[in-house]
């Protein structure tokens, strides 16, 4: 894809919506840790509900220490996975608490040697909490990218590294939100609305007349 026809596709999205944002609920970068963690494999709807509760009385390492794992369960029981979520959240903020007093690293190292956080997690973490120009390639990034012809790639690391590259610098904060958006709402896994798509014109997708 053209450099002035990825930059066009992003100059729409940002006059869509300026200021995109996670639609995880969270508090602070500790609470958005947890979130992001909750999240693999489950929607931000399910998560939001399942941490409204949660987030009321647990804000920091240490209180969702004290709270233990039981009762971390009892919140988060009707996410997937819950019981491998809760030992990984118990074990990270130990973590936390032992080797950074209880604050959030921002270095990817850092975070990806904490149980339950993958790279995806941390490029989320390190984007919104600390505003670095990271790309989260969940499913709906992978399938835009790939769909459209933005980045194609065979794997999620290679979609990451081909939208880095190729996205223009000023567009790079706010970019995998744009896209994830996209995935969710509009470009979404069965049937695509070609039709009410804002870069329908730019897209590569071969099938999408066929889809509208």
């Amino acid at each position: 894809m053209k450099k002035q026809t990825i930059k066009e596709i992003f100059g729409r999205f940002q006059q869509q919506t300026p200021h995109p944002e996670t639609e995880l609920v969270f508090a602070n970068s500790y609470t958005l840790l947890v979130a992001v963690v909750l999240s693999a494999q489950a929607t931000d709807k399910g998560v939001n509900k399942a941490t409204a509760g949660l987030f009321s009385c647990v804000k920091t390492p240490q209180e969702m220490i004290d709270l233990g794992l039981d009762g971390l369960k009892d919140h988060i029981k009707t996410i997937n996975f819950y019981n491998t979520k809760a030992k990984n959240i118990l074990e990270l903020s130990e973590i936390l608490v032992r080797a950074y007093k209880g604050k959030v690293p921002g270095d990817r190292e850092a975070l990806e040697a904490l149980p339950g956080v993958g790279r995806k997690t941390a490029n989320v973490v390190l984007n919104v909490a600390f505003g670095q120009d990271t790309m989260a390639v969940d499913t709906h990034i992978f399938r835009v990218s790939n769909r459209t012809g933005l980045a194609p790639g065979k794997t999620p690391l290679d979609v990451e590294l081909g939208l880095i590259d190729v996205i223009p610098l000023p567009f790079r904060q706010h970019a995998h939100h744009w896209l994830i958006l996209h995935g969710r709402y509009t470009c979404t896994a069965r049937k695509p609305n070609c039709a009410g798509c804002l870069i329908n014109d730019l897209c590569e997708y071969q099938d999408k007349t066929t889809l509208c």
